[in-house]
C-alpha cells in the first residue's frame, strides 16, 4: 500500500447535494472550438458500498461535494 494511505470501507448511501453537470458544445466552424456549458440541480442519488485506500480526508462531506462521480439519472437512487 502507498505510504500515508489508509484502507477503509464506505457503506451504501443515499443522499443529496448540488450537482454541476458540464457538457462540451462544439461551436462548429473550421476552428473546432468547443465551449463548456454548465447546469446545476439537486436530487437524491446513491453510492454503492466501496472499500478503498487513500490519504485521509480533512472534511469528507465537503470534499465529496467537489469530487466527480457518476449516477444514472433515470434511476439515481438505484444505480
Amino acid at each position: 500500500m502507498v505510504q500515508g494511505f489508509q484502507s477503509h470501507d464506505h457503506q451504501q448511501l443515499v443522499h443529496n447535494h448540488e450537482h454541476i453537470h458540464v457538457t462540451h458544445h462544439a461551436k462548429g466552424g473550421s476552428s473546432g472550438a468547443i465551449e463548456h456549458l454548465a447546469a446545476v440541480h439537486t436530487h437524491d442519488h446513491n453510492h454503492s458500498g466501496l472499500g478503498h485506500a487513500h490519504v485521509p480526508h480533512d472534511n469528507p462531506t465537503r470534499e465529496h461535494e467537489h469530487e466527480a462521480h457518476i449516477h444514472d439519472h433515470a434511476h439515481p437512487t438505484q444505480s
